[in-house]
């Protein structure tokens, strides 16, 4: 009997054997499924991915650590269509909390079996609220970072601006993306602002206020259609502000795309008229054929076949080279540069950097328009700044290596850049040459057509420029573009100030006159009244004797030219006086 009873229990085993198989093929299945559908959801993960979160951008601050530009964290919504239950009801929600989304557009996005899609790439988070609240399947939110710049428009054209996804495509910001931060992000390595150290420029965001807003002003009230100006540090070529107006905020780049935002400074070509004359005469100087006393005969136009060149206001009569600079005389100017030569105005001109592109950290620029042909009168145009167009700020780089001893500069945006490696020439003119250069700007602030923008405290020295717009091909007599150059000190030169008007309407205290000494001059003499105090002390006693080669010559015999018909005697006296 014990036998059988154990046959009994083994037969009685067995069902429950195979009952317990059967549960674990059955969860064996499910987990089966389990990895099918989560295998689905990785397929549309990546589709996910491929559209990566915007990533941390270092913060931008001008020179004193005051802040330009910084991240601040923001909230996008995105759907994936294929989890839609209700289309219409999805499309109807979205669009009651975001109305200026099209309706027509959203629902076509959503119409599909994609995986994912955006819907809002920066929302509030009462938008998110109220989305969250209507429970719609597929609506999903994803922490990112976007871009703020706490000054608006204030230094937007150094600045620059980024795309939706947190990447540079203009100015600094762009630049950065350059120096390692894309590297970075294609990594897939994780960091955040405070990862990444601050990018210092040289900007000096109060100057730069000042500049921008005298720049307004300066538009309103000679009704120009377009203004610009820049501040440069002429021992090292740094930037201390730069504006172009019309401007754009950063925080809504799509206004950087109207074609007058451009950068007028940096990207736009322009003939800068008799601010080259300042080139022209160094040149001469330098050439060892002219010297400051030496006559130009600016009696008659130079004459080029039916061409004739002529002053605007002429003597019409002999002019030694400072009443030459100080009357700012195209006659003399072109006399004198083709009494240098062709070959050697056009080496002189291209060893100021005047024929090449002039690159900075900014990558937006611009080359020169030259001549397919330099004759003489190329020269003889070209020597009162008609003829060839440069970048202002290549202009005033040149005019810099005039003045602060001969090294030509290339301009940078980022505070304490090394110089050395952006030294592109040395010795552009001999130290003589630089301080009488110095001497005539300094002359044409006490006498001359830059009076206006005298600030007092402050030495300063300057060069005016008026040039004609070419319109359908001609030099249109209605249109000029008028500019300004000024140095301070004049006879230590430490700082550029460079002002450019578009368009300049004449007014009634301009007596009809649209040149630039009665607009660009006094426009800078505001914008000095208000940086100046900034940047530099003023002086307590006027320099006793900022000149000293110029004193040396006088002695020789500068009083000897005697003003000549309708030339005021005080340009003489006022040598005299220096």
């Amino acid at each position: 009997m014990a036998t059988v009873h154990i046959v009994l229990e083994k037969r009685s085993y067995r069902p429950r054997v195979a009952m317990v198989i059967a549960i674990f093929a059955c969860l064996y299945a499910a987990i089966g499924v389990r990895l099918v559908w989560l295998a689905n959801q990785e397929k549309a993960g990546r589709v996910y991915a491929a559209v990566p979160p915007s990533v941390a951008r270092p913060d931008v601050t001008d020179r004193y650590g005051k802040t330009l530009a910084m991240d601040l964290p923001s909230l996008s919504v995105f759907a994936e269509p294929r989890r839609m239950l209700d289309l219409d009801e999805a499309v109807e929600g979205i669009t009651s909390v975001f109305p200026e989304l099209d309706m027509l557009e959203l629902r076509k996005r959503l119409d599909s079996d994609a995986g994912f899609t955006w819907i809002k790439r920066v929302a509030s988070p009462y938008q998110k609220a109220r989305l969250m609240a209507l429970g719609i399947p597929g609506v999903g939110f994803r922490e990112e970072t976007r871009r703020f710049y706490p000054n608006g428009s204030t230094g937007a054209h150094i600045l620059g601006a980024v795309n939706v996804d947190n990447f540079g495509i203009a100015g600094i910001e762009r630049w950065i993306d350059g120096q390692g931060l894309n590297d970075l992000k294609d990594s897939g390595m994780q960091f955040s602002r405070s990862d990444l150290d601050k990018v210092v420029l040289s900007t000096d965001l109060r100057v730069q206020y000042a500049l921008t807003d005298e720049l307004r002003k300066a538009m309103n009230k000679f009704s120009t259609i377009a203004a610009a100006g820049m501040v440069m540090d002429v021992t090292n070529g740094e930037i201390i502000a730069l504006a172009s107006l019309p401007d754009f905020s950063p925080n809504s780049p799509s206004d950087a795309l109207q074609p007058d935002r451009i950068n007028r400074i940096h990207v736009g070509t322009y003939e800068m008229g008799s601010t080259f004359k300042a080139m022209t005469t160094a040149m001469a100087l330098d050439s060892g054929l002219y010297n400051i006393h030496s006559l130009v005969d600016a009696s008659q136009p130079l004459r080029f076949g039916r061409m004739m060149i002529r002053d605007f206001r002429g003597q019409n009569r002999p002019l030694n080279v400072a009443e030459s600079f100080v009357h700012s005389s195209n006659i003399a100017m072109g006399r004198m540069a083709l009494g240098v030569g062709t070959e050697k105005h056009q080496a002189f001109l291209k060893s100021l950097g005047q024929f090449d592109r002039l690159t900075t950290e900014l990558p937006e620029s611009a080359m020169p328009i030259l001549p397919r042909r330099w004759a003489e009168i190329t020269t003889a145009t070209a020597a009162f700044g008609h003829g060839i167009a440069v970048t202002p700020m290549q202009a005033a780089m040149g005019i810099a290596s005039l003045v602060n001893g001969g090294t030509l500069i290339r301009p940078t945006f980022i505070k304490d850049a090394p110089i050395e490696g952006r030294i592109l020439g040395r010795n552009t003119v001999t130290e003589d040459t630089g301080e009488a250069l110095r001497y005539l700007m300094r002359l044409n602030a006490e006498v001359g057509s830059a009076k206006k923008a005298e600030v007092p405290g402050y030495f300063m020295g300057g060069k005016t420029g008026t040039s004609e717009k070419v319109v359908d091909g001609r030099y249109s007599s209605d249109r000029v573009l008028t500019a300004f150059m000024g140095v301070v000190p004049a006879d230590k030169p430490k700082y550029l100030f460079l002002t450019i008007l578009d368009e300049p309407k004449s007014l009634p205290e301009t007596y009809g006159f649209r040149t630039s000494g009665w607009n660009a001059v006094p426009v800078t003499g505001e914008i000095m009244k208000r940086a100046l105090p900034m940047l530099l002390p003023p002086y307590r006693q006027r320099p006793a004797s900022p000149f000293p080669k110029m004193v040396a010559q006088r002695a020789e015999g500068w009083e000897r030219f005697a003003p000549g018909p309708g030339v005021d005697a005080s340009l003489n006296t006022a040598a005299v006086r220096q």
